[in-house]
């Protein structure tokens, strides 16, 4: 089986615990107007390897992992490729490999054939780092593009197999920053027993020229980044529960 990869990072330090080798997969059905990897949309971009030719590349940065490292399995979206990730966290299990998924969990269902294939790839996925894009059902489409029904649903799922999950949170200015928003997303996550972590991502505008190079509007423009107040206040809410 072959992945569609967009690209590969030797020295993640903002992907899970230690130091880690990314995977980034091509293809999103997400349109998050302050994606900062636009360039992974398209499903049939990247580059076609195998799970073998993925694990023997990161494998040579292994003596700078630590205890704690591994590879994380990114986006675009991972689990548009879900069967591919499974079958690359199954060989890094046999290896001894660390692993962890990054998903908005935007293709979760509990249908088949998906949910046998998430299933099998949660087996061999030492925890999760999921984004909450917005708590508000019709907030997080405007922002998205999608419901989060399913997302939700999909975290709940993760919470009943007892999988080990990180929450992220992008603030942005005007956004994602409502005090009552944030306190509705920690009231979520207070129901997940399986939560270890929540992260507070600020708002940056980084990835800007790739919408730009794709000749595509930026729909936050003007928006900046938010203050290290605002980001401070956030955090106390978020994951402090204040």
């Amino acid at each position: 089986m072959l992945g569609r990869v967009h690209s590969t990072e030797s020295f993640g330090s903002a992907d899970g615990p230690g130091v880690r080798f990314v995977v980034f997969l091509q293809g999103c059905d997400m349109r998050c107007r302050y994606c900062h990897n636009a360039d992974t949309w398209d499903r049939d971009g990247g580059q076609l390897l195998s799970a073998t030719q993925i694990l023997d590349k990161a494998e040579r940065y292994r003596s700078y992992w630590g205890p704690e490292g591994g590879i994380t399995v990114s986006g675009g979206e991972a689990l548009l490729q879900a069967d591919f990730v499974a079958e690359l966290f199954e060989e890094a299990r046999k290896r001894g490999i660390g692993t962890c998924l990054d998903t908005s969990l935007q293709p979760f269902t509990r249908d088949e054939p998906f949910f046998s294939t998430f299933r099998r790839l949660i087996k061999f996925c030492d925890f999760v780092l999921a984004d909450i894009k917005h708590i508000d059902p019709e907030r997080h489409r405007w922002l998205t593009g999608h419901d989060n029904e399913n997302i939700l649903d999909g975290l709940r799922f993760l919470a009943e197999v007892g999988e080990p999950v990180w929450i992220r949170q992008v603030l942005v200015p005007g956004v994602t920053d409502d005090d009552g928003q944030l306190r509705a997303t920690r009231a979520f996550v207070d129901g997940l027993p399986n939560v270890e972590r929540v992260e507070v991502l600020p708002y940056h505008t980084l990835g800007k020229f790739k919408w730009d190079e794709l000749g595509i509007p930026y729909p936050l423009e003007g928006v900046e980044p938010p203050s290290q107040e605002s980001i401070e206040h956030a955090r106390r809410i978020l994951c402090k529960g204040e």
